[in-house]
């Protein structure tokens, strides 16, 4: 490696069996061992599957990733991103060295600190404070080390009253505030995170973003980041990587991996809605087909900013008896996933739900939102807006155009000033 590279990925590749704890039978096992004595190849490293989450199983063996390749320099904060089975998180725990890959190797200089899911390596029944010198003792750090440390880890954590606690009383949005704050203060050389800062409150999102931003800027260590908001991506990390399938696919700027990934997610752009299975919930309804129309009811293919629009969905009812409270939430992002947008039927106007039809439509009198392109989601709860409740959830349903706003004679905009969300209403 040269000097400032700090971490080097070569030729990463770690294969799994389908449908059995470890890498395969005893049998397969001492037939690899047999091989590698007498110097020979793995005899199953030639077999395996694409990573394709999607696809039925037709072999025995699955390639998590397959022969990634990169450095990282010293100061450097590296993203990392792909659909959810791509191997994100296969390759962040071979970083960490939580499994070891089937082939390829690591060189790195340096400690790793790695936060992988809620709470890692955190002991349930130890406090808080316990916790910070059980990580920072396996980080390697001395207790002086950490004497030094601790009053900034508590108080960026946010866990004050609790850090006397057992952390098997934290929430996990606490045991993340405070498996974040370890990492981040206890200064390893490479700070490893997964998609954990989720979990966190938008306060706290804000706060580890910032943080992240002075590890590799002003302190000049490395930043290994995965996530599903683009725009943290785009604003926090120099430089990306696009893996899909367990493959690298792209290399390069941030801004430029973000919009790779993205054009080359498969969002449907079809109307109907029957053949999706990447649907959550009990389907005692199941949503059909969507579509969009003007106030004269004319079919829309593209939406202009401050128009009227309806948003018209069809479904078929299953079983109108398991509903006894129907919500329904269409919810707008842009392409970098944030919301834009969001109208629940129980925030709006909605008629009782009649079980007796079968089609609903949002209609919204002014579509404020500014011209761009926009992927519309579809959630339906029983009762209550929480996971637990889904009915029929639909992510990506379709992607659309908003065009920009139309002129009079005069050159003035007919767009108007006031903001009409508030007058969406639901219809059956």
């Amino acid at each position: 490696m040269s000097q400032q590279t700090i971490l080097k990925v070569e030729n990463i590749s770690k294969q799994y069996r389908l449908g059995n704890v470890g890498t395969g039978t005893l049998s397969h096992d001492l037939n690899r061992w047999w091989h590698q004595i007498r110097g020979k190849e793995n005899p199953y490293a030639k077999v395996g599957a694409v990573n394709d989450r999607s696809a039925t199983a037709t072999q025995d063996y699955v390639w998590a990733i397959k022969n990634i390749n990169f450095e990282v320099k010293k100061g450097e904060v590296l993203g990392i991103i792909g659909k959810n089975g791509a191997g994100k998180s296969t390759l962040l725990k071979i970083l960490s060295r939580v499994t070891s890959p089937t082939t390829g190797s690591i060189k790195t200089k340096g400690r790793i600190a790695s936060l992988l899911e809620v709470g890692t390596g955190f002991h349930p029944e130890l406090t808080g404070k316990e916790n910070i010198y059980l990580n920072g003792a396996i980080l390697g750090m001395n207790k002086a080390e950490i004497n030094s440390k601790i009053d900034e880890i508590i108080e960026f954590s946010g866990c004050q009253m609790y850090i006397d606690t057992p952390v098997k009383r934290y929430s996990s949005g606490m045991r993340v505030r405070l498996a974040f704050a370890v990492a981040a203060f206890l200064e390893p050389d490479i700070l490893v995170i997964d998609e954990v800062l989720a979990v966190g409150d938008a306060e706290f999102q804000k706060k580890a973003i910032g943080k992240m931003q002075d590890i590799s800027k002003g302190d000049g260590r490395t930043v290994i980041f995965v996530s599903h908001n683009m725009a943290a991506v785009k604003k926090l990390c120099t430089r990306a990587i696009v893996l899909e399938n367990g493959i690298s696919v792209f290399e390069g700027d941030q801004n430029e991996a973000v919009d790779y990934y993205l054009s080359s997610e498969k969002i449907k752009e079809i109307n109907s809605l029957k053949s999706r299975t990447d649907r959550k919930g009990s389907m005692a309804l199941k949503f059909t087909n969507i579509s969009f129309f003007d106030e004269q009811n004319h079919l829309l293919e593209k939406v202009q900013t401050n128009q009227y629009l309806k948003i018209f969905l069809e479904y078929d009812l299953n079983d109108g008896d398991l509903i006894e409270k129907f919500i329904v939430s269409i919810i707008i992002y842009d392409l970098n996933q944030q919301m834009v947008a969001s109208f629940p039927s129980d925030e709006f106007t909605f008629e009782n739900f009649n079980k007796s039809k079968t089609s609903l439509y949002l209609e919204i009198p002014k579509f404020n939102i500014r011209p761009g392109k926009y992927v519309l989601s579809i959630y339906s709860f029983n009762n209550a807006a929480t996971p637990s409740n889904y009915i029929d959830t639909i992510n990506h349903v379709v992607k659309f155009e908003v065009l920009p706003i139309k002129y009079d004679k005069k050159g003035k905009s007919i767009r108007s000033g006031n903001m009409a969300f508030v007058e969406a209403k639901y219809s059956q």
